[in-house]
């Protein structure tokens, strides 16, 4: 009788695990987590960030300009946070990130089987997130630069009462590792999925089928091997990231007759790596921690809970020979190139942000001991961190703040596994 009274308390609780886990996947805000009770407080908060890995080596010079990141984000003024989604970079997480998951006065209103949340500022119905799960695909599906920068003030002003040129946007995205983000998009494609509906806008129009073929016929390309998938000189997935972050009015949008085919990949690259450069934020799906502390020291925003990394994904699981790996290399040269320079400006901006931060500590904490017993405050620290200020240097010391990954000529040098980790210390752990 105790037997079977355990066995159907067992199947009791799986299934309102089950129930719990599959709401919250078909809808982005079932569970509310705007209350902070059970998660990490502020006081703790810097425990969950990646030890620095005190070897690294910076590839690029990067001004105080580029590395320096601190927005006073007006939630009650006229700012706007504009996520551009590129496909397969673990933007859907990040999205749901955005409207559950920070600390706000007023959280978004996110309710079941609904797939879109409202993120209303605290004074007034005014949105401050333009994003898949807040606004929808208002400019299209997972529009890129070219679309973004040109549409979404109209649809903002056509939503709300207020001049444009009041409004302040700050782009971010994600970013991710060319060759899994390659094979994750082949697979999501293989299972039936398509982005057909995008609507690629450029220059005011939509590319023709001449410039833009399809690469299959019928309704989707399910069930393609990912020899096909590598053959199709049109398909999108080359170089994807690339292209969604350029102007493409630079290139003749996707008319490939304006310019000669070298020349235009020279112009995407460097428009891509300029574009990222001059974004707000920026993060990597490889770096979930490091991407959660920079967003939150950009924009003064507090998670609720700490992100998660998860190496184990579906591009992970496929086994591939060397040539194949070296073939989707080459298919996504661009790609390769803007992660290798969006790689070395996140370690850096990572490394100056935590030294900085230090430093600030150090400086508060030598003034209060200062002060002690004369009941003086010391907590008139300039809230625009970093702007225009290079933190001392710390080589030598124990806590010398430097980037993760440790690069030879481009290459980086990974332990025990395909994917660069987060966690410098984990990596040491996962050998022992």
């Amino acid at each position: 009788m105790v037997e079977r009274s355990s066995k159907f308390l067992l199947i009791v609780v799986g299934s309102v695990c089950f129930m719990l886990i599959l709401y919250q996947y078909v809808a982005p805000g079932v569970i509310n987590f705007s209350s902070p009770r059970g998660y990490f407080t502020e006081e703790d908060e810097g425990d969950i960030f990646p030890t620095p890995d005190p070897h690294y080596v910076k590839k690029y010079y990067f001004p105080v300009r580029n590395l320096a990141r601190s927005i006073d984000f007006q939630m009650k003024g006229e700012d706007v946070i504009v996520f551009l989604h590129i496909q397969k970079t673990g933007g859907t997480t990040f999205g749901r990130h955005l409207v559950q998951n920070v600390r706000l006065e007023v959280p978004c209103d996110c309710r079941p089987g609904q797939k879109k949340c409202t993120c209303y500022r605290p004074n007034r119905k005014e949105t401050w997130l333009f994003s898949r799960f807040s606004t929808g695909w208002s400019c299209g599906l997972h529009a890129d630069w070219t679309e973004l920068t040109n549409c979404v003030p109209g649809v903002l002003n056509k939503k709300e009462n207020t001049p444009e040129n009041q409004r302040k946007f700050y782009y971010i995205t994600l970013l991710r590792d060319p060759v899994s983000r390659y094979l994750s998009e082949w697979r999501h494609v293989q299972r039936g999925a398509t982005w057909k509906t995008s609507l690629h806008m450029c220059d005011g129009r939509t590319p023709t089928p001449e410039e833009l073929p399809s690469c299959y016929e019928g309704s989707d390309w399910s069930g393609c091997t990912l020899q096909q998938f590598m053959d199709c000189p049109y398909n999108l997935a080359n170089n994807r990231q690339v292209r969604m972050l350029a102007d493409l009015s630079l290139v003749g949008c996707y008319n490939m007759s304006t310019v000669p085919e070298k020349k235009r990949a020279q112009l995407l690259l460097q428009s891509a790596k300029k574009n990222l450069r001059d974004m707000a934020f920026f993060g990597l799906a490889e770096y979930q921690r490091k991407t959660q502390f920079l967003f939150e020291r950009t924009f003064k925003l507090r998670f609720i809970r700490p992100f998660m990394q998860y190496n184990s994904t579906r591009a992970a699981g496929v086994d591939l020979d060397n040539a194949t790996i070296q073939r989707i290399k080459e298919l996504n040269e661009l790609d390769m190139e803007l992660y290798d320079y969006a790689r070395d400006l996140f370690q850096q901006r990572y490394q100056y942000t935590r030294q900085l931060e230090r430093w600030q500590q150090r400086i508060q904490s030598q003034m209060q001991q200062s002060h002690q017993g004369l009941g003086l405050g010391v907590s008139l620290w300039p809230s625009s961190r970093g702007q225009g200020f290079v933190p001392p240097s710390e080589e030598g010391e124990s806590d010398r703040e430097e980037g993760e990954e440790v690069e030879e000529g481009g290459r980086t040098e990974e332990v025990g596994s395909k994917l660069p980790t987060e966690d410098y210390m984990n990596q040491i752990i996962n050998r022992w």
